[in-house]
């Protein structure tokens, strides 16, 4: 541990932010209450050939969690926390999936957005997860061109249409003919990573994984 982080442990204690113990944002205790996967059944749709996630975005303590992450003030940390969930769901999987011919890239935020939070949540969860599967992560390759609303303001139908021309492909021959692991924080419509997905296929991506915390 370095003195920055040595001084700010000190002056500004991590609590866990549902028991309140000191020490971490999320204890050994209370992490052993969450319900993480240790299954895996097939989801393929639309230009996902699959998705794996760790965790029910029902349970009120992963939703805090991830609401701390992305909402101010933010909690940059809890990126951490949150990919080792979903690391521990790949340790527990009876048959872990091989993705070591995988590229990592994650859902973009627009420019405007990115400014405010400071970092992009889907990059910071997809950096651990580069390092669990020393896989390379491109962040800068799938990029957001449109400023969308809030997708948790908006119907399903409308999530859809807000998202219609929001995402690019930078560069076509990073991706083209290459297995990719799409990553986000939550799925829940879908419409996000879907669009996402349509994306990286038409720009010769060969097959795309979703990969997120929790699924709604």
């Amino acid at each position: 541990m370095d003195i920055k982080n040595f001084l700010c442990d000190i002056l500004f204690p991590k609590i866990c932010l549902n028991c309140q113990s000191e020490g971490s944002y999320l204890c050994e205790d209370c992490q052993a209450t969450l319900e993480i996967s240790s299954i895996h059944q097939r989801f393929p749709i639309n230009n996902l050939s699959d998705l794996y996630f760790a965790l029910s975005y029902q349970n009120p303590l992963i939703k805090k969690l991830i609401e701390k992450l992305k909402y101010d003030p933010f909690i940059k940390e809890l990126a951490k926390v949150l990919s080792s969930l979903i690391i521990t769901h790949f340790q527990l999987l009876e048959k872990p999936p091989n993705f070591s011919k995988f590229i990592l890239i994650p859902v973009p935020l627009d420019k405007k957005r990115l400014k405010w939070r400071g970092f992009n949540q889907a990059e910071e969860i997809g950096k651990e997860l580069a390092k669990y599967f020393k896989i390379p992560l491109f962040s800068d390759c799938l990029i957001k061109i449109k400023k969308t609303f809030p997708q948790v303001e908006l119907n399903e139908k409308e999530r859809k249409e807000n998202l219609k021309g929001a995402f690019l492909v930078k560069d076509k021959n990073l991706i083209r003919n290459k297995k990719v692991l799409l990553i986000d924080d939550v799925y829940t419509t879908g419409s996000t990573m879907k669009e996402c997905a349509k994306v990286l296929k038409e720009s010769g991506a060969k097959e795309i994984v979703g990969i997120v915390i929790a699924r709604g």
